[in-house]
């Protein structure tokens, strides 16, 4: 696409269009980005980019490095990867057969947002497990499922009290 043509200019101006205002092809960009977004920001691809990010590694190591990946998932994960550009396969025709997974230089592009987010779990992990604690414990839930707390319009009751004050 030549600087200058109607078709460079459209898409110069989506680039800097503040969010929510439409212009040419919004929808559709809106659903690319979507697209693109579920597969590296998905339960499987941050690990394995994160994982690639210290080198090329064979598929078994990388199944190894991975916690809890099974061996299909791996491979449809690493096939969406190498599909999109972020990373390479290469085979080496020896017996047995030798198969390295590496991130190309647009999946280098990621390491720093997916290093951050991995730190970022890995730093607030104690404070995610204390408020799936304080969510879950039915003592701590109202009538309408909102936390208990100074502007609750109930007080604190527990399933069984709520059950029986609804039969009555």
């Amino acid at each position: 696409m030549a600087p200058g043509t109607a078709a460079a200019s459209a898409g110069a101006a989506d680039s800097v269009r503040p969010a929510g205002a439409a212009g040419p092809g919004a929808s559709m960009v809106k659903c690319r980005i979507r697209e693109i977004l579920d597969r590296i920001g998905d339960k499987w691809s941050l690990f394995v980019i994160y994982r690639l990010g210290g080198g090329p590694q064979r598929f078994t190591a990388l199944k190894r490095s991975v916690d809890g990946i099974s061996q299909r998932m791996l491979t449809v994960t690493l096939r969406g990867l190498e599909r999109d550009g972020i990373v390479s396969r290469t085979m080496y025709p020896v017996m047995p057969p030798r198969v390295d997974y590496a991130l190309t230089p647009l999946g280098h592009t990621l390491l720093d947002a997916v290093g951050a987010l991995m730190a970022w779990a890995d730093e607030h992990l104690a404070e995610i497990d204390a408020a799936r604690v304080a969510y879950d414990a039915p003592a701590a839930r109202d009538a309408y499922g909102a936390t208990a707390g100074p502007l609750s319009p109930q007080p604190h009751q527990s399933h069984k009290q709520q059950r029986q004050e609804r039969s009555d």
